[in-house]
């Protein structure tokens, strides 16, 4: 019950995201040219006409507004329904499993819904090629990744540096334990340290590197490439033979083929034979409009590691 109700451009709608989270519809106006009460009239009119929602937030972007040369939208909810107290926070579902949301925290607009598909598709390799012993979620965030894998792998790891985030992990993993047996812990620290400590000590059969985008601009294109290759180079080393390997990059400056010829590197430099198994992108309530390469952000490469 979590989902992209309206992406921007994609959907011929420049500036304005809305996503779905349980019975809480977020809107978030990114342009100048959006910035009307006339304009938030009509969008809260037609969400609560198409979906009935509990109540629609507006959580701004500080950093779009910021160059859009726009103050802060008020915190006051746009709309709550007749006899709903006034709440920012509540959970929402994601391929069968629970997660709690908090519009006021969080990255994007509270949670990562274009990972939604990759999730499930993690958990599904892994029961495929048998890795289902110890797995690692790197830059879990709030265990999207590690939570879907618990469900198939015996013991997962999510490294996050985010402490609040973990925190959230946490509570997740606690709302899931009817269907989660795995052993799950979590790391609190720098992935690329933590990886560099672990190289020579810890083996894993999947793991998932899911890091914040490295290029913002397309200046910082060469630095991602080679965050990228450090990275995998670390995962490869501690991956084991036939082991699974989801890497995922959401800089859209950053091409599948920059992408692929980081991996292939890292694989190179780890004597390791890498099989790409699968292709993947963002879930798809986040349209891909070939004329704007932009809406192509997310890349998720599955694979499988010899």
């Amino acid at each position: 019950n979590a989902w992209r109700l309206c992406f921007s451009e994609a959907d011929e709608l420049p500036g304005l995201v809305a996503d779905k989270y349980g019975e809480l519809v977020i809107l978030q106006l990114l342009t100048k040219g959006l910035e009307s009460a006339a304009v938030r009239e009509i969008c809260v009119s037609v969400l609560r006409e198409k979906l009935a929602p509990a109540a629609i937030l507006e959580r701004p972007d500080p950093r779009m507004r910021e160059l859009e040369g726009l103050a802060a939208p008020s915190t006051e909810p746009l709309w709550i329904s007749s006899g709903t107290p006034a709440a920012a926070s509540t959970q929402f579902l994601v391929n069968g499993l629970k997660f709690h949301f908090d519009a006021n925290a969080g990255q994007k607009t509270g949670a990562f819904l274009d990972q939604r598909a990759n999730y499930a598709a993690a958990a599904e390799w892994a029961r495929r090629l048998g890795a289902t012993g110890p797995a690692l979620d790197v830059c879990c965030y709030q265990g999207g990744f590690a939570l879907h894998l618990a469900q198939v792998c015996k013991q997962v790891t999510g490294i996050d540096s985010s402490r609040a985030s973990l925190e959230v992990a946490e509570r997740n993993l606690e709302a899931n334990r009817a269907r989660i047996t795995a052993q799950v812990d979590w790391a609190e620290g720098d992935a690329f340290e933590i990886l560099r400590d672990w190289a020579n000590t810890e083996k894993f059969d999947a793991i998932v590197l899911d890091p914040p985008a490295f290029a913002k601009t397309k200046r910082a294109v060469e630095g991602a490439l080679r965050g990228y290759k450090e990275l995998n180079l670390r995962a490869l080393k501690m991956l084991n033979p036939g082991g699974l390997l989801v890497t995922c990059s959401c800089s859209h400056h950053v091409n599948w083929s920059d992408l692929e010829g980081s991996v292939a590197s890292a694989a190179a430099d780890a004597g390791r034979r890498v099989r790409l198994l699968e292709r993947r992108g963002a879930a798809l309530d986040h349209p891909v409009v070939l004329n704007l390469p932009e809406t192509e952000y997310l890349k998720c490469l599955v694979l499988e590691a010899e």
